[in-house]
């Protein structure tokens, strides 16, 4: 008989940081960590929860896009808490264009905000991270990364390279005891994804793409963030799990 050991699927006495995890698919992950026993660090570009940061969990006003906030945000880490275990690289934003019609402000902005913000924070957060507890990277990625969407070339871009430096950084960093893995969700239920599922035609399609047949929900992508950071993963690393009811291996 084999007895589950409750420990290899808490997070008790772990501090994580999620980047962008006031809102959507980032206030869901950070409450599924803390639902778990973790300690949650949540960034935002806004300064609304700022003053809330004495309990779990703790906010700290901080633009990922920014490479002097990025610099900010890892200096308080390593003054204030000293310490770190689980990196959440959950911040990203897109802008819905033809390739053609983008600027070069706007490739910069996508570029900074959804792939260079998650190589910095890793790169300089990786000693605290390396003197961690088990520690692990979750990057969120995006379907996109995986197939072609409609969401434009620059979003699908930047979480393939994100989906390409989780692998590096497995291989790299598993000498250091570092875990890396990422998450491609399809549609979520979320504010910004109803804005684009309110048109009936659109949502139709995308749900006759799924083979579950419906888009999922913010607690079935934090489930999986939350597994990857538990000792009961300890053995996964460098791999992109899609959630996402079927839709990359839908075929004809």
């Amino acid at each position: 008989m084999i007895i589950m050991n409750d420990l290899r699927w808490s997070l008790k006495d772990k501090l994580a940081l999620v980047t962008g995890g006031t809102k959507g698919i980032g206030k869901g992950i950070a409450d599924e960590l803390i639902a778990h026993g973790a300690r949650v660090i949540c960034t935002s570009r806004s300064n609304e929860t700022e003053g809330e940061d004495q309990g779990n969990p703790v906010y700290i006003q901080s633009d990922a896009s920014t490479g002097a906030e990025r610099d900010e945000l890892v200096k308080e880490i390593r003054e204030r808490f000293k310490r770190l275990d689980i990196l959440v690289n959950n911040v990203g934003t897109n802008i819905r264009k033809k390739t053609v019609e983008y600027t070069d402000d706007e490739l910069d902005i996508l570029l900074r905000t959804n792939l260079i913000s998650a190589f910095t924070l890793s790169r300089d957060l990786h000693p605290l991270l390396k003197k961690g507890s088990a520690p692990a990277i979750v990057n969120i990625s995006s379907a996109a990364g995986l197939k072609h969407l409609r969401t434009g070339s620059i979003y699908g871009m930047t979480k393939a390279a994100l989906n390409q430096l989780t692998k590096n950084l497995a291989v790299e960093w598993a000498p250091d005891g570092i875990r890396v893995n990422a998450v491609a969700p399809w549609y979520i239920n979320t504010p910004l994804a109803r804005q684009v599922l309110r048109d009936d035609d659109y949502r139709s399609e995308v749900l006759s793409r799924t083979p579950m047949g419906r888009v999922g929900e913010v607690e079935e992508v934090a489930a999986l963030v939350a597994f990857l950071c538990m000792p009961a993963s300890s053995y996964i690393t460098g791999q992109v799990i899609a959630v996402d009811g079927g839709f990359t291996i839908k075929g004809f």
